[in-house]
């Protein structure tokens, strides 16, 4: 399991390049409220927006969620944890004010940008009234 990254993943660094090519800037893999032991891969801090790129094993995607048969008891019971958490975090960091997109890694880097890019303009109209 160290090999696995926790940051700097291949769709992470799609969908940051092409939000940094349309001139978006954002912190990356930073906690979107510092209390909270919970860390987003890209956040918009000005605006409150926080991003998470989803790995298909590790949070269990319904799609493509594959549990090993050996030890099978411990992975389902350590995804279905992960699920439990990611829902957690999406209703504390709302809470707080924040709006919380989250994307599959499987999710074209191009659609999961648009999506991106459409939420920190509404967010920025927001803010400016």
């Amino acid at each position: 399991m160290q090999g696995n990254r926790g940051k700097d993943t291949k769709p992470e660094l799609r969908l940051r390049s092409l939000l940094h090519r349309e001139g978006l800037r954002y912190r990356v893999s930073m906690r979107p409220v510092p209390t909270l032991r919970r860390t987003a891969d890209i956040v918009f801090t000005k605006v409150k927006v926080a991003v998470f790129v989803d790995g298909c094993y590790w949070h269990g995607c319904a799609e493509h969620r594959n549990i090993p048969e050996t030890n099978r008891g411990f992975w389902t019971k350590k995804i279905e944890g992960n699920k439990a958490r990611d829902a957690e975090t999406v209703r504390l960091l709302e809470q707080a004010g924040w709006t919380v997109l989250r994307f599959w890694e499987h999710v074209p880097p191009e659609e999961a940008a648009h999506l991106v890019i459409e939420t920190v303009a509404a967010a920025r109209l927001r803010a400016r009234r």
